[in-house]
């Protein structure tokens, strides 16, 4: 399990603190480990102990390269992850024509519109999903980036 938890360090980038996180956090993980919801994950320091023993018998980068030849034994080639977190933050919703929607999507304001008007309108916002559910507001969200597998 501990060599499971270095893979997804290496393919997600992330420190051992930002590792204890997400095995505590994302099901995805906690899959990946054969564990489940109740089962207790290691913490950072834990997680930094084990990769200083492996580092110091010089044994991190040969199992990470006979990790990379199992993979692309099997066809597979470990390239990166990416994880985005999505939070939605609704607004109110804006009750605009379709006319006023076109102009608003090319950056313009409706010529119309009074700029005391232009002023409490949310010109910005958008619709957009979660899940089957639709919303209006903005997308805050962080992306965790691995564009390639390290050793």
């Amino acid at each position: 399990m501990m060599f499971k938890i270095l893979i997804l360090q290496s393919l997600y980038n992330l420190s051992d603190e930002a590792t204890e996180y997400m095995l505590r956090d994302r099901l995805s993980f906690i899959r990946f480990l054969g564990l489940t919801m109740t089962d207790k994950v290691p913490d950072g320091k834990t997680i930094w102990k084990y990769r200083e023993q492996l580092t110091i018998a010089e044994l991190i980068k040969p199992l990470f390269d006979k990790f990379g030849e199992c993979l692309s034994e099997k066809g597979f080639k470990a390239s990166g992850g990416q994880i985005v977190d999505a939070t939605i933050i609704q607004v109110p919703v804006q009750h605009n024509t379709e006319k006023e929607n076109e102009q608003l999507k090319k950056g313009q304001t409706p010529e119309d519109w009074s700029e005391a008007k232009s002023e409490q309108k949310d010109k910005d916002a958008r619709w957009t999903q979660k899940g089957k559910k639709s919303f209006y507001g903005y997308k805050d969200h962080i992306n965790h980036n691995r564009s390639e597998f390290r050793s």
